[in-house]
C-alpha cells in the first residue's frame, strides 16, 4: 500500500503514456517477490539448523524434508502476492487524472 501511494504520480504518468493494468502490476510486485525469496534463502538454513537442534532432543525422532520448507514458501509467497496484487490493482486502475491532478 505505502509504495503505491508514493507512486502515485509515476502510476498516473505510466498510464496516461499507455501502461496497461498487467504492466503496472508487475511494476508493482516485483519488488516484493525479490524480497521474499532473499528472506526464503536467509531463513531456510537458519530454520533447518534450529530446528534439527530441536528435535534431537525428542524421542520419537523425525527429519525435515524439503517440501516443508517449499510448502512454506508458496504459502508466504502467496499471501504476499495476493495482498500486493489487490493493492496494487487497486491503485492502478484508479483514473490517472486523479493523481496528476495538482501537476
Amino acid at each position: 500500500m505505502m509504495m503505491s501511494v508514493t507512486r502515485t504520480k509515476e502510476i498516473g504518468i505510466r498510464k496516461v503514456n499507455g501502461a496497461r493494468v498487467t504492466e503496472l502490476l508487475i511494476l508493482l510486485t516485483k519488488d516484493y517477490v525479490f524480497w521474499i525469496v532473499v528472506a526464503f534463502i536467509v531463513a531456510t538454513p537458519i530454520t533447518w539448523y534450529v530446528m534439527n537442534l530441536w528435535l534431537k532432543n525428542f524421542a520419537y525422532k523425525t527429519e525435515l524434508r524439503w517440501w516443508i520448507f517449499a510448502f512454506a514458501a508458496l504459502l508466504a509467497m502467496g499471501i504476499a502476492l495476493l495482498t500486493v496484487s489487490w493493492q496494487s490493482w487497486r491503485s492502478a486502475t484508479r483514473n490517472p487524472v486523479e493523481s496528476l491532478r495538482y501537476e
